[in-house]
């Protein structure tokens, strides 16, 4: 057996659905995995003629019902939207279904029924004025799944990133620079990059401040919560080499080879090298829930929305890397 993917349909004023028809047009993704769509039937249909794919859609009632056919795009279909929404408008409509198709995926992914959750973006704006009030993805599956201890993981080639903070001011990231954190992100990181089939992960904790802080000079974050946290990840047996410097842990990591994966500090620092890497191709993977979550790296792209011209290489992406880490860790349920 193959692991089903729960895939969100996202904004439907968006490039949402458009990619995720391009995506489902490569016969690859049916060989690793079971897609199949939480969304609205009619918007996927409009995709499909925009896009010009030769395929059909297909309702469904239960993820395990879709069969896995190339050629046809299985969809569970909360018939939330009207055919005509339009595109690129900021719209409370488009907002509401974009959480209640996040929603029903969570439960299905709850209950084991799908093993990775695959989300194409959804707006903000739209996201709260339907009623929803969340900064993105990763606060909602947190709040849905009942999880706190959660981060963002940026994937993109031969670079991988971990977020001790995100969504939060720069000032505030700085204070949220604390051991406790530091380490529970250094043990995220572990456990995801194994599902990602690496066996010992090599680890590289970020420095916070400038040359990780001069032995006090520049801060002193580095050496009274950064380095705890690496040398007590380093008795439980990782492999963690930190704080290393910002300013050339990256050039370490992706070019180097030194490394599987950077615990970075805070947002920016984490999300430049990998979008001047990779921008086209980045994968977001929510690390720390119960389920699997992967996702595009890039918003509902309004400019483009609508006009069948949407890359849809991060989608790919997102759909390979979750089959990828469902097969492992739902490998005995999947065999049986």
């Amino acid at each position: 057996m193959k692991p089903i993917l729960g895939i969100t349909m996202g904004d439907a004023a968006g490039v949402g659905p458009e990619i995720i028809v391009k995506a489902l047009a490569d016969r690859a993704i049916y060989e690793i995995g079971r897609p199949v769509v939480f969304g609205d039937i009619k918007i996927m249909e409009r995709a499909v003629k925009i896009v010009g794919a030769e395929l059909k859609c297909n309702a469904i009632d239960q993820p395990s019902f879709g069969g896995n056919a190339y050629g046809t795009i299985d969809i569970i279909d909360l018939d939330n939207l009207p055919a005509d929404l339009p595109f690129a408008q900021v719209d409370a409509r488009a907002g509401k279904a974009a959480y209640e198709y996040i929603e029903m995926a969570v439960n299905y992914a709850l209950k084991h029924e799908i093993h990775a959750i695959v989300t194409a973006p959804l707006n903000k704006e739209a996201l709260n004025l339907g009623g929803n009030h969340y900064p993105g993805h990763t606060e909602i599956l947190g709040t849905l799944s009942g999880k706190k201890d959660y981060s963002m993981m940026l994937v993109s080639g031969a670079l991988k990133v971990i977020h001790v903070s995100t969504h939060v001011p720069l000032r505030k990231a700085c204070d949220l620079v604390k051991k406790e954190r530091v380490l529970k992100v250094i043990n995220l990181a572990n456990e995801t990059v194994k599902m990602m089939g690496v066996e010992k992960p090599r680890i590289a904790v970020a420095g916070l401040n400038p040359h990780s802080g001069e032995s006090g000079l520049f801060g002193s974050e580095d050496e009274t919560e950064i380095l705890p946290a690496v040398e007590e990840a380093q008795k439980a047996g990782m492999d963690v080499t930190g704080p290393v410097p910002p300013d050339s842990v990256f050039y370490r990591a992706a070019i180097k080879n030194e490394f599987d994966i950077v615990v970075v500090m805070y947002h920016d620092q984490g999300h430049i090298p990998i979008k001047v890497l990779g921008f086209e191709t980045g994968v977001n993977v929510t690390v720390g829930l119960p389920c699997i979550r992967t996702s595009v790296d890039h918003g509902t792209a309004f400019p483009v929305a609508g006009q069948g011209i949407a890359d849809s290489r991060s989608m790919t992406e997102s759909l390979l890397l979750g089959a990828q880490m469902a097969t492992v860790k739902f490998a005995d349920l999947l065999n049986k």
